[in-house]
């Protein structure tokens, strides 16, 4: 038993993830203050003249969210039909419940609860990151996260898979639809497109030909044996990059408002806490098998924050309260999600045991096990 929990341990930055966060929070509003104009030169570089999309945070989040992509096994999908229930349950609680409940949220805190600390011009830019944080559920943490909690690993790939495979329909139309109806701010719909292509279509497309040209090439054992973990430093570096330009960009909002990360906080959770419980409560009710029911739990408690925090600053800048909005999601993210995967553990006796229909044998080309999965996690996010 004891070696059972020595392997499922989080590395060091994965374990200590809010720490690091915290670190490139420092080190970035330092340089923000004190390097003001090379800050502000690197904020001015986008893809053309007021798209809002900046070159040095989207390269960073294209080395963060490939590595994500290549995970994804496509055929894996198919295997759904076989116990369709925890993923319906799971889609529900990411599209119809989750975007929804936190516009309504923010809509009443920074709208009405908070606005005398706010302002109305924040109020609608925060309301419009959390919309967007919202929107983009579940990241390839999920794997981490399931994989600490006991859940099933092939259908966690399934639930990661199809929810990116959703996101590319349903992000931009729910977005939109959000922000206009619960602030004041305008979407620029086709930044908007933009924003989904580049950060999910482009890394979605290459991750796919390379994990199929690679194992097709190589065989499957090198590809999750080697390759995958070879792209742990640059994931890791990648991100606590992005951190440093992103809070450098926005060191004058946060050394005068600190007290409103803490706002922003509030909804934040209130709103993960209430969507993972609504997904763990749903999954227990229709008896779906703990193992399933888990990752369900996780990925209603989880955001695509790369793609989010991305989609912010191409829609109102690096420096923007939306932009700011998604930073603190990701301050919140990792301890809501350990209290989560707690929570679960501590619970798993709620569930019937799977049967063996609904455990399917790992098919060759599927990350289907944690020995395969657990190679990646030390490594990649």
């Amino acid at each position: 038993m004891s070696s059972a929990k020595s392997a499922k341990r989080l590395n060091p930055f994965k374990r200590y993830l809010s720490l690091w966060v915290l670190a490139c929070m420092a080190v970035g509003v330092g340089l923000g203050m004190l390097l003001p104009e090379a800050v502000d030169s690197l904020r001015r570089l986008e893809f053309g003249s007021g798209s809002h999309i900046n070159v040095p945070i989207a390269v960073l989040i294209w080395l963060m969210i490939y590595p994500m992509m290549l995970k994804i096994d496509f055929a894996s999908v198919l295997d759904v039909r076989k116990r369709p229930k925890g993923l319906a349950i799971t889609l529900v609680v990411n599209w119809l419940v989750k975007p929804f409940s936190m516009a309504f949220f923010g809509w009443i805190f920074f709208k009405h609860v908070f606005l005398p600390w706010l302002g109305p011009e924040l109020a609608d830019q925060y309301i419009a990151g959390v919309i967007i944080l919202a929107a983009a559920p579940c990241t390839a943490m999920v794997f981490v996260w399931s994989y600490l909690s006991g859940g099933d690993p092939a259908y966690t790939l399934v639930q990661v898979s199809v929810n990116d495979l959703i996101m590319l329909v349903l992000f931009a139309p729910i977005v939109k639809l959000l922000i206009s109806g619960a602030s004041a701010l305008t979407v620029p719909f086709a930044v908007l497109l933009w924003a989904v292509a580049l950060f999910v279509v482009v890394p979605l497309g290459a991750g796919y030909l390379t994990r199929v040209l690679l194992i097709r090439s190589r065989g499957v054992e090198w590809f999750q044996g080697s390759f995958l973990p070879a792209f742990g430093p640059v994931t890791i570096l990648a991100l606590l990059a992005t951190l440093v330009l992103i809070f450098a960009f926005q060191a004058d909002n946060i050394t005068g408002r600190f007290l409103h990360v803490v706002l922003i906080a509030i909804p934040i959770l209130i709103q993960v806490y209430l969507n993972s419980a609504l997904a763990y409560g749903l999954m227990r009710l229709f008896r779906v098998p703990y193992g399933v029911a888990a990752p369900g739990a996780l990925i209603g408690a989880s955001n695509f924050f790369e793609l989010a925090v991305a989609t912010a600053i191409a829609l109102y800048g690096a420096g923007s309260g939306a932009a700011l909005a998604t930073v603190v999601g990701v301050l919140v993210e990792v301890p809501v999600m350990l209290s989560v995967c707690s929570f679960c553990t501590r619970t798993r006796g709620w569930f019937p045991a799977a049967s063996a229909e609904e455990c399917p044998a790992p098919r060759p080309g599927c990350c289907s096990n944690w020995e395969s999965i657990a190679a990646g996690l030390k490594g990649g996010s």
